[in-house]
């Protein structure tokens, strides 16, 4: 009974040991290099976008794609292969020319202790997710200028009603098939099964059974020094993933917290939410793509040597318009990404509640600490957040965290009763 009851035992004085946190703060050192980081990369994002879309513009006017599709057409007539010997080779000269803006932002994150990677490693990862690129756009394209042949006028809701079981299948594919290309993986209960029984009960608090088979340690720190831990895939695949640096820096009741808040977005549904909202964007973005690319190819298409928006020719056009919505719909998506990090902030401190101690605490503290490593800035400017930020700020976290008492306030919790 005393070696059952110990563990939780040591989760209450470590929590009383620590003192709360009201608002996120850094040292002034810490400080000075959370800011210089934060501004780096926002002025990497910006800068990398606008050189994006100046690279697909010069592929355009340079005609790298009709010289291109017009090689691959003397090879062989059916559309299946010219789709495979077309589409990569362009892709990999764009990727080519944004190379640049990727290697540096892989600079800021060894310059700011974020990454331990190497380069060696680094660029193998790279390669990797080219080739996967490659044969997942390859199979897209062939698809969609195939619909486009066959109904110019309405393949932009054809091409989304083949992307949406598409969708579905690479977001169950990704966490078996895709990602243990990039990292290990390894059942929690091997490592940690102390953890997975305290993960255990705190999923039974929120009524939910979620088998040691579908959590998984992830070995980031072979490549990183920052914390996460996320849920990812659907149906039979859908798993929650806890990177070991998180375990490692965290407590026992600290990481409890981190898995709360993964286990609410398994709760609210928020994986079917993203998927549901991806395909909603990829259908006005495909409209609006449709739209730009005929009026573009009936402006311009015989200075670019493009025969018509069937063309293989016509993907960079089509590429540069969707990389232009992208862009202008980030503040949309990541508002919409903040609300469902809040909705699983909410989530992670219910479920928690009366299983560890002293649980606003801890949650408050789990936040300074992962703002900590991760040298998050403590006031990021109001265009800034509106942007970029896909999570609420940490400082906003933490004051939530500390603030949020239903309970004690004789109301009603929002999620775990």
């Amino acid at each position: 009974m005393l070696s059952r009851c110990l563990p939780f035992l040591l989760l209450a004085v470590s929590a009383l040991a620590e003192p709360q946190p009201q608002t996120y703060t850094l040292p002034p050192e810490k400080l000075a290099k959370a800011i210089e980081y934060a501004r780096a990369r926002n002025r990497l994002h910006f800068a990398a976008t606008a050189y994006g879309f100046a690279v697909l513009a010069g592929v355009v006017g340079l005609k790298i794609a009709p010289r291109l599709r017009s090689r691959v057409e003397k090879w062989t007539r059916r559309r299946a292969f010219q789709a495979f010997l077309f589409t990569p080779p362009l892709l990999l000269a764009v990727d080519a020319a944004m190379l640049p803006a990727a290697v540096y932002g892989h600079h800021l994150s060894l310059k700011f202790d974020q990454s331990i990677q190497g380069w060696e490693s680094w660029f193998w990862d790279w390669t990797k997710a080219e080739l996967l690129t490659f044969l997942i756009s390859a199979i897209a394209v062939w698809l969609l200028y195939g619909v486009i042949r066959r109904s110019p006028r309405r393949w932009w809701f054809y091409g989304w009603l083949a992307s949406v079981p598409l969708t579905i299948l690479l977001v169950f594919a990704a966490p078996v098939l895709i990602d243990p290309l990039f990292d290990r993986f390894e059942p929690l209960s091997a490592r940690r099964p102390d953890l997975v029984a305290a993960i255990e009960k705190v999923a039974a608090r929120g009524g939910l059974s979620i088998p040691p088979s579908r959590m998984f340690e992830m070995r980031a720190s072979e490549k990183w020094k920052a914390l996460n831990a996320y849920v990812t895939g659907v149906g039979a695949s859908k798993r929650v993933v806890v990177w070991d640096t998180t375990m490692r820096r965290m407590t026992t009741g600290q990481t409890l917290f981190v898995f709360g808040h993964e286990m609410g977005h398994y709760v609210l549904g928020h994986v079917w939410l993203g998927i549901g909202a991806a395909c909603a964007a990829l259908l006005i973005g495909l409209y609006l793509g449709y739209r730009f690319l005929r009026l573009a190819v009936a402006r311009w298409g015989g200075r670019w040597d493009i025969r018509g928006v069937e063309d293989w020719a016509s993907l960079p056009v089509l590429m540069l318009a969707l990389a232009v919505l992208s862009f202008a719909a980030e503040p949309l998506e990541n508002s919409f990404s903040r609300r469902l990090e809040h909705e699983a902030d909410i989530y992670g401190l219910e479920v928690i509640h009366g299983i560890v101690p002293d649980s606003a605490r801890v949650a408050a503290r789990s936040f300074q600490i992962l703002g900590e490593v991760s040298l998050s800035d403590p006031h990021p400017g109001p265009f800034v957040e509106f942007w970029l930020y896909d999570h609420p700020p940490v400082s906003e976290r933490v004051r939530f965290a500390s603030e949020y008492d239903p309970w004690g306030k004789g109301e009603e919790p929002k999620y775990v009763r």
